[in-house]
Protein backbone atom coordinates (compact mmCIF):
# COMPACT_ATOMS: atom_id res chain seq x y z
CA UNK A 1 0.00 0.00 0.00
CA UNK A 2 1.53 3.52 -0.85
CA UNK A 3 1.96 6.24 1.55
CA UNK A 4 2.48 9.28 1.05
CA UNK A 5 6.16 10.89 2.64
CA UNK A 6 4.49 13.38 5.52
CA UNK A 7 2.25 10.08 6.54
CA UNK A 8 5.91 8.38 6.67
CA UNK A 9 7.33 11.38 8.35
CA UNK A 10 4.66 11.74 10.86
CA UNK A 11 4.64 7.69 11.75
CA UNK A 12 8.57 7.97 12.46
CA UNK A 13 8.18 11.20 14.38
CA UNK A 14 10.26 12.93 11.48
CA UNK A 15 10.08 15.99 10.02
CA UNK A 16 10.02 16.77 5.93
CA UNK A 17 12.05 18.51 3.56
CA UNK A 18 10.50 19.22 0.35
CA UNK A 19 7.24 17.83 -1.31
CA UNK A 20 5.59 16.00 1.39
CA UNK A 21 2.89 14.58 -1.40
CA UNK A 22 5.54 12.33 -3.12
CA UNK A 23 3.52 8.63 -2.83
CA UNK A 24 6.33 5.96 -1.59
CA UNK A 25 5.63 2.64 -2.57
CA UNK A 26 8.46 0.54 -1.33
CA UNK A 27 11.52 0.40 0.33
CA UNK A 28 15.35 0.01 -0.80
CA UNK A 29 18.89 0.22 -0.64
CA UNK A 30 20.27 3.78 -1.91
CA UNK A 31 22.32 2.26 -4.71
CA UNK A 32 19.43 -0.23 -5.67
CA UNK A 33 16.23 2.20 -5.21
CA UNK A 34 13.66 2.82 -8.09
CA UNK A 35 11.35 5.36 -8.33
CA UNK A 36 8.96 5.08 -5.93
CA UNK A 37 11.37 4.11 -3.29
CA UNK A 38 11.95 5.41 -0.30
CA UNK A 39 15.50 5.07 1.04
CA UNK A 40 17.92 6.45 3.62
CA UNK A 41 21.36 7.86 4.59
CA UNK A 42 22.85 7.39 8.17
CA UNK A 43 26.58 7.67 7.49
CA UNK A 44 27.88 11.10 6.03
CA UNK A 45 30.39 9.91 4.12
CA UNK A 46 27.23 8.51 2.08
CA UNK A 47 25.70 11.37 1.69
CA UNK A 48 26.72 12.14 -1.53
CA UNK A 49 25.20 9.27 -2.93
CA UNK A 50 21.69 10.68 -2.39
CA UNK A 51 22.17 13.02 -5.33
CA UNK A 52 22.87 9.82 -7.69
CA UNK A 53 19.96 7.73 -6.12
CA UNK A 54 16.63 7.23 -8.45
CA UNK A 55 14.48 6.89 -4.68
CA UNK A 56 11.99 9.16 -4.59
CA UNK A 57 12.74 10.46 -1.14
CA UNK A 58 15.04 9.72 1.54
CA UNK A 59 15.26 9.72 4.96
CA UNK A 60 18.60 11.58 6.42
CA UNK A 61 19.78 12.62 10.02
CA UNK A 62 18.34 15.91 11.40
CA UNK A 63 21.60 17.33 11.21
CA UNK A 64 23.51 15.79 8.03
CA UNK A 65 24.37 18.47 5.55
CA UNK A 66 23.03 17.29 2.11
CA UNK A 67 22.38 18.81 -1.14
CA UNK A 68 20.07 16.92 -2.37
CA UNK A 69 17.35 16.93 -5.45
CA UNK A 70 14.67 14.49 -4.03
CA UNK A 71 12.48 15.11 -0.69
CA UNK A 72 13.62 14.40 2.41
CA UNK A 73 12.52 13.11 5.89
CA UNK A 74 14.50 14.83 8.77
CA UNK A 75 14.54 12.04 11.91
CA UNK A 76 16.82 11.95 15.23
CA UNK A 77 17.71 8.02 14.15
CA UNK A 78 17.81 7.20 10.63
CA UNK A 79 18.25 3.89 10.90
CA UNK A 80 15.47 3.37 13.42
CA UNK A 81 12.97 5.60 10.98
CA UNK A 82 14.02 3.04 8.11
CA UNK A 83 13.34 -0.17 10.43
CA UNK A 84 9.83 1.54 11.19
CA UNK A 85 9.26 2.63 7.30
CA UNK A 86 10.50 -1.16 6.75
CA UNK A 87 7.53 -2.78 8.65
CA UNK A 88 5.07 -1.02 6.87
CA UNK A 89 5.79 -2.18 3.64
CA UNK A 90 6.89 -5.98 4.74
CA UNK A 91 4.75 -8.57 3.78
CA UNK A 92 2.34 -10.02 6.18
CA UNK A 93 4.33 -12.00 8.69
CA UNK A 94 3.84 -15.95 8.14
CA UNK A 95 1.63 -17.39 10.86
CA UNK A 96 1.83 -21.23 12.39
CA UNK A 97 -0.33 -23.43 13.73
CA UNK A 98 -0.81 -23.56 16.97
CA UNK A 99 0.51 -26.95 18.70
CA UNK A 100 2.33 -30.11 17.70
CA UNK A 101 2.78 -31.87 14.64
CA UNK A 102 1.69 -34.99 14.73
CA UNK A 103 5.27 -36.40 12.98
CA UNK A 104 6.76 -34.82 15.88
CA UNK A 105 8.54 -36.75 18.37
CA UNK A 106 8.03 -35.44 22.23
CA UNK A 107 9.43 -37.46 24.76
CA UNK A 108 8.50 -37.75 28.42
CA UNK A 109 7.62 -35.35 31.23
CA UNK A 110 7.95 -32.73 28.26
CA UNK A 111 6.38 -29.31 29.30
CA UNK A 112 4.99 -27.19 26.90
CA UNK A 113 3.45 -23.59 27.59
CA UNK A 114 0.49 -21.96 25.68
CA UNK A 115 0.02 -21.34 21.83
CA UNK A 116 2.99 -23.21 21.30
CA UNK A 117 4.00 -24.44 17.80
CA UNK A 118 6.18 -27.83 17.49
CA UNK A 119 6.90 -28.49 13.80
CA UNK A 120 7.39 -31.82 11.56
CA UNK A 121 9.86 -34.21 12.79
CA UNK A 122 11.24 -32.25 15.67
CA UNK A 123 12.29 -33.98 18.15
CA UNK A 124 11.77 -32.71 22.19
CA UNK A 125 13.64 -35.16 24.54
CA UNK A 126 12.89 -36.08 27.75
CA UNK A 127 12.42 -33.44 30.18
CA UNK A 128 12.56 -30.73 28.08
CA UNK A 129 10.35 -27.40 28.80
CA UNK A 130 9.72 -25.21 25.98
CA UNK A 131 7.81 -21.37 27.02
CA UNK A 132 4.96 -20.19 25.78
CA UNK A 133 4.65 -18.76 22.19
CA UNK A 134 7.81 -20.44 21.25
CA UNK A 135 8.37 -21.37 17.48
CA UNK A 136 10.24 -25.07 17.06
CA UNK A 137 10.65 -25.36 13.24
CA UNK A 138 10.98 -28.70 11.38
CA UNK A 139 13.61 -31.18 12.30
CA UNK A 140 14.82 -29.48 15.24
CA UNK A 141 16.42 -31.41 18.03
CA UNK A 142 16.14 -30.18 21.55
CA UNK A 143 17.00 -32.18 24.29
CA UNK A 144 17.24 -33.81 27.54
CA UNK A 145 15.87 -31.27 30.15
CA UNK A 146 17.07 -28.29 27.83
CA UNK A 147 14.64 -25.02 28.94
CA UNK A 148 14.07 -22.82 25.86
CA UNK A 149 11.98 -19.72 26.94
CA UNK A 150 9.04 -17.29 26.19
CA UNK A 151 8.36 -16.06 22.18
CA UNK A 152 11.42 -18.26 20.78
CA UNK A 153 11.94 -18.59 17.27
CA UNK A 154 13.95 -22.05 16.56
CA UNK A 155 14.58 -22.19 12.82
CA UNK A 156 14.97 -25.41 11.21
CA UNK A 157 17.52 -28.02 11.73
CA UNK A 158 18.48 -26.57 14.81
CA UNK A 159 20.50 -28.91 17.61
CA UNK A 160 19.98 -27.24 20.96
CA UNK A 161 21.63 -30.46 23.39
CA UNK A 162 21.25 -31.14 27.07
CA UNK A 163 20.54 -29.14 30.01
CA UNK A 164 20.40 -25.93 28.09
CA UNK A 165 19.23 -22.93 29.34
CA UNK A 166 17.54 -20.40 26.78
CA UNK A 167 15.88 -17.41 27.80
CA UNK A 168 12.98 -15.35 26.14
CA UNK A 169 13.04 -13.85 22.89
CA UNK A 170 16.15 -16.15 21.69
CA UNK A 171 16.00 -16.52 17.47
CA UNK A 172 18.45 -19.35 16.45
CA UNK A 173 18.65 -19.30 13.17
CA UNK A 174 19.00 -23.03 10.73
CA UNK A 175 21.88 -25.25 11.58
CA UNK A 176 23.41 -23.85 14.59
CA UNK A 177 24.10 -26.18 17.45
CA UNK A 178 24.13 -25.01 21.26
CA UNK A 179 25.89 -27.06 23.60
CA UNK A 180 28.43 -29.53 21.75
CA UNK A 181 31.04 -30.24 23.25
CA UNK A 182 33.74 -28.27 24.08
CA UNK A 183 37.15 -29.68 22.34
CA UNK A 184 38.59 -30.57 25.01
CA UNK A 185 41.80 -33.28 24.73
CA UNK A 186 44.62 -34.73 26.94
CA UNK A 187 47.65 -36.49 25.11
CA UNK A 188 49.56 -38.99 27.11
CA UNK A 189 52.03 -41.00 25.04
CA UNK A 190 50.90 -39.73 21.66
CA UNK A 191 47.43 -40.70 22.39
CA UNK A 192 44.37 -37.94 22.49
CA UNK A 193 41.84 -38.60 25.55
CA UNK A 194 38.82 -37.17 25.33
CA UNK A 195 37.76 -34.90 28.69
CA UNK A 196 34.54 -34.71 29.27
CA UNK A 197 32.32 -31.54 28.92
CA UNK A 198 29.96 -31.63 31.54
CA UNK A 199 28.91 -27.81 31.92
CA UNK A 200 26.45 -26.13 30.25
CA UNK A 201 25.24 -23.29 27.93
CA UNK A 202 23.46 -20.42 29.20
CA UNK A 203 21.60 -18.22 26.10
CA UNK A 204 19.90 -14.97 27.93
CA UNK A 205 17.12 -12.93 26.75
CA UNK A 206 16.86 -11.03 23.44
CA UNK A 207 20.23 -12.95 21.65
CA UNK A 208 20.07 -13.69 18.08
CA UNK A 209 22.39 -16.46 17.06
CA UNK A 210 22.62 -16.92 13.16
CA UNK A 211 23.02 -19.96 10.95
CA UNK A 212 25.68 -22.70 10.90
CA UNK A 213 27.13 -21.12 14.69
CA UNK A 214 28.11 -23.01 17.07
CA UNK A 215 28.33 -22.31 20.69
CA UNK A 216 30.28 -24.93 22.49
CA UNK A 217 29.08 -26.56 26.38
CA UNK A 218 31.70 -25.24 29.42
CA UNK A 219 34.02 -27.97 29.83
CA UNK A 220 32.24 -27.74 34.04
CA UNK A 221 30.39 -24.65 34.45
CA UNK A 222 28.85 -22.28 31.95
CA UNK A 223 29.38 -20.83 28.43
CA UNK A 224 27.09 -17.37 28.71
CA UNK A 225 25.55 -15.35 25.74
CA UNK A 226 24.11 -11.95 27.89
CA UNK A 227 21.41 -10.45 27.14
CA UNK A 228 20.83 -8.63 23.69
CA UNK A 229 23.74 -10.16 21.93
CA UNK A 230 24.04 -10.56 18.42
CA UNK A 231 25.87 -13.18 16.65
CA UNK A 232 26.23 -13.91 12.99
CA UNK A 233 26.67 -16.50 10.95
CA UNK A 234 29.36 -19.21 10.74
CA UNK A 235 30.27 -17.97 14.48
CA UNK A 236 32.21 -20.43 16.72
CA UNK A 237 32.41 -19.77 20.18
CA UNK A 238 34.29 -22.10 22.52
CA UNK A 239 33.93 -23.92 26.08
CA UNK A 240 33.40 -21.63 28.96
CA UNK A 241 33.43 -18.28 26.69
CA UNK A 242 31.35 -14.95 28.25
CA UNK A 243 29.72 -12.67 25.74
CA UNK A 244 28.57 -9.55 27.49
CA UNK A 245 25.70 -7.65 27.10
CA UNK A 246 24.40 -6.05 23.56
CA UNK A 247 27.44 -6.92 21.95
CA UNK A 248 28.00 -8.29 18.51
CA UNK A 249 29.74 -10.89 17.15
CA UNK A 250 30.29 -10.87 12.82
CA UNK A 251 30.45 -13.91 10.55
CA UNK A 252 33.68 -16.35 10.56
CA UNK A 253 34.83 -15.28 13.89
CA UNK A 254 36.09 -17.78 16.56
CA UNK A 255 36.30 -17.58 20.35
CA UNK A 256 38.55 -19.60 21.99
CA UNK A 257 38.03 -21.26 24.92
CA UNK A 258 37.73 -19.16 28.42
CA UNK A 259 38.04 -15.99 26.88
CA UNK A 260 36.09 -13.87 28.53
CA UNK A 261 33.98 -10.90 26.15
CA UNK A 262 32.81 -7.29 27.65
CA UNK A 263 29.59 -5.86 27.14
CA UNK A 264 28.86 -3.70 23.58
CA UNK A 265 31.99 -4.93 22.19
CA UNK A 266 32.03 -5.52 18.32
CA UNK A 267 34.26 -8.19 16.78
CA UNK A 268 34.12 -7.90 13.36
CA UNK A 269 34.21 -9.92 10.62
CA UNK A 270 37.09 -13.26 10.62
CA UNK A 271 38.08 -11.70 14.08
CA UNK A 272 40.17 -14.53 16.13
CA UNK A 273 40.48 -14.01 19.71
CA UNK A 274 42.65 -16.74 21.72
CA UNK A 275 41.34 -18.66 24.99
CA UNK A 276 41.78 -17.58 28.78
CA UNK A 277 41.90 -13.71 27.80
CA UNK A 278 39.80 -10.74 28.43
CA UNK A 279 38.42 -7.88 26.27
CA UNK A 280 37.01 -4.86 27.94
CA UNK A 281 33.78 -3.24 27.22
CA UNK A 282 33.07 -1.45 24.40
CA UNK A 283 35.86 -2.62 22.33
CA UNK A 284 35.77 -2.35 18.53
CA UNK A 285 37.53 -4.85 16.55
CA UNK A 286 37.91 -4.50 12.66
CA UNK A 287 37.96 -7.32 10.76
CA UNK A 288 40.49 -10.04 10.27
CA UNK A 289 42.10 -8.85 13.99
CA UNK A 290 44.08 -11.18 15.79
CA UNK A 291 43.39 -11.28 19.29
CA UNK A 292 46.08 -12.13 21.60
CA UNK A 293 46.06 -10.43 24.82
CA UNK A 294 44.16 -8.80 26.68
CA UNK A 295 42.49 -5.19 25.60
CA UNK A 296 41.34 -2.29 27.70
CA UNK A 297 38.13 -1.41 27.54
CA UNK A 298 36.73 1.20 25.01
CA UNK A 299 39.62 -0.02 22.65
CA UNK A 300 39.64 0.30 18.73
CA UNK A 301 42.12 -2.71 17.20
CA UNK A 302 42.87 -3.93 13.96
CA UNK A 303 45.74 -6.45 12.92
CA UNK A 304 47.63 -9.22 13.78
CA UNK A 305 48.50 -9.72 16.20
CA UNK A 306 46.05 -6.90 17.02
CA UNK A 307 47.17 -3.25 18.10
CA UNK A 308 45.25 0.03 18.41
CA UNK A 309 43.88 0.70 15.56
CA UNK A 310 45.94 4.10 14.83
CA UNK A 311 49.31 2.22 14.91
CA UNK A 312 48.00 -0.40 12.79
CA UNK A 313 47.07 1.97 9.74
CA UNK A 314 50.38 3.55 9.97
CA UNK A 315 51.95 0.35 9.80
CA UNK A 316 50.37 -1.17 6.96
CA UNK A 317 50.84 2.10 4.85
CA UNK A 318 54.45 2.02 5.32
CA UNK A 319 54.07 -1.93 4.42
CA UNK A 320 52.46 -0.50 1.11
CA UNK A 321 55.76 1.62 0.36
CA UNK A 322 58.23 -1.39 0.37
CA UNK A 323 58.45 -1.98 -3.16
CA UNK A 324 59.39 1.69 -3.33
CA UNK A 325 61.67 1.96 -0.32
CA UNK A 326 63.35 -1.11 -1.65
CA UNK A 327 64.16 0.25 -5.40
CA UNK A 328 65.43 3.36 -3.24
CA UNK A 329 67.85 0.99 -0.95
CA UNK A 330 69.37 -0.30 -4.15
CA UNK A 331 70.45 2.84 -5.67
CA UNK A 332 71.62 3.72 -2.62
CA UNK A 333 73.61 0.51 -1.99
CA UNK A 334 75.10 1.32 -5.28
CA UNK A 335 76.20 4.87 -4.88
CA UNK A 336 77.60 3.75 -1.70
CA UNK A 337 79.57 1.36 -3.61
CA UNK A 338 80.57 3.99 -5.59
CA UNK A 339 81.41 6.31 -3.25
CA UNK A 340 83.77 3.25 -1.16
CA UNK A 341 85.62 2.67 -4.77
CA UNK A 342 86.28 6.13 -4.94
CA UNK A 343 87.38 6.23 -1.55
CA UNK A 344 89.85 3.63 -2.10
CA UNK A 345 91.82 4.97 -4.77
CA UNK A 346 92.19 8.47 -3.25
CA UNK A 347 93.45 6.67 -0.33
CA UNK A 348 95.92 4.22 -2.32
CA UNK A 349 97.52 7.48 -3.95
CA UNK A 350 95.92 7.36 -7.32
CA UNK A 351 93.76 9.91 -9.70
CA UNK A 352 89.62 9.63 -10.07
Amino acid sequence: MERTLAELAEMVGGTVEGDGSVRIAGVSGIKEARKGDLTFVSNPKYASLVRETKASAAIVGRDLEIDADIPLIRAASPDMAFVKVVETFSPEPLSFYKGIHPTAVIGEDVVVGKDVSIQAYAVIQDGAEVGDRTIIHPGSVVGHFTKIGCDCIIYPRVVIRERITIGDRVIIHGGAIIGSDGFGFATVEGVHHKIPQIGTVVIEDDVEIGANTCVDRARFDRTIIKRGTKIDNLVQIAHNVVIGENSFVVALTGIAGSARIGRNVILAAQTGVIGHIEVGDNVRAASRSGITKDVPAGAAISGFPAQPHSKETKMQAHLRKLPELAARLKELSERVAELEEQLSVIQKGGAL
